[in-house]
């Protein structure tokens, strides 16, 4: 017979940054940013052909996935110059990329990051709601100037990232670091993420679990989270 019991209501919400609250950008935007930087800072050639721009666009798109096969162990996550090495080698397994590009297109790299259309609404919501949220991330960047210039800093409780505390999802420490920031327990909170791989790691403490797998429009599917919340406060969820 099904238990019939409600599940504790969610108190807080974890979310993961990269392709869930931001997306990647456009890799077209990203290499134009890139070759004005190197025209700006040393009039260097990038030396590629119209078709080898239109590959590279192609293999910077699935940056990160290529990146797993060069550091499966998310080693990159832990430090800022490994995070940097291995965008480098993974860069360079496309022919014909020179160091200088390779680097200028590192340096833009956060300024192609721009929050979903449904991003800041539904954390307003949540904050309306009085529930609580934490940014969990593997990464080795500060990513709080960019979270200050989205306007998504002061809707935070805490953020958590990886090559700060020296853990990576999904091992469960990091979660649990997550919850102590959140003051919440794992059985009333919510992990919202995209990687069927790295965002699972909370499930051993208790912790829900919404994985928005990858969009490409400007919309992420966000008002999922704010339907899973509830509407106990009379607010009207996102669609």
């Amino acid at each position: 017979m099904l238990n019939s019991a409600a599940p504790e209501p969610i108190e807080g919400v974890i979310f993961d940054f990269h392709a869930t609250l931001v997306g990647g950008g456009d890799a077209g935007h990203w290499i134009e940013a890139a070759f004005r930087r190197l025209r700006d800072d040393a009039d260097a050639d990038p030396g590629l052909s119209t078709d080898q721009i239109a590959g590279l666009r192609e293999h910077l798109d699935q940056i990160w996935q290529h990146a797993h096969t060069i550091d499966p162990g998310s080693e990159r996550d832990l430090s800022r110059d490994r995070h940097r090495e291995v965008f480098t080698r993974t860069v360079a397994l496309f022919p014909g990329v020179k160091p200088d590009l390779i680097a200028a297109l590192y340096a833009v790299m956060p300024e192609q990051w721009a929050p979903f259309d449904d991003t800041l609404p539904v954390l307003r919501e949540l904050k309306s709601r009085g529930v609580r949220i934490v940014v969990l991330s593997n990464i080795g960047l500060d990513i709080r100037p960019h979270l200050d210039r989205a306007g998504v800093s002061g809707l935070l409780d805490g953020v958590v990232l990886s090559f700060e505390v020296g853990l990576v999802k999904p091992d469960p420490a990091i979660y649990a670091h997550a919850l102590e920031l959140l003051g919440v327990p794992g059985d009333r909170t919510l992990m919202v993420g995209d990687s069927p791989r790295d965002d699972v790691g909370g499930v051993p403490l208790k912790i829900r679990t919404l994985i928005l797998p990858r969009t490409d429009g400007p919309v992420h599917g966000l008002g999922m989270v704010l339907r899973m919340v509830g509407n106990e406060r009379g607010s009207t969820a996102l669609s």
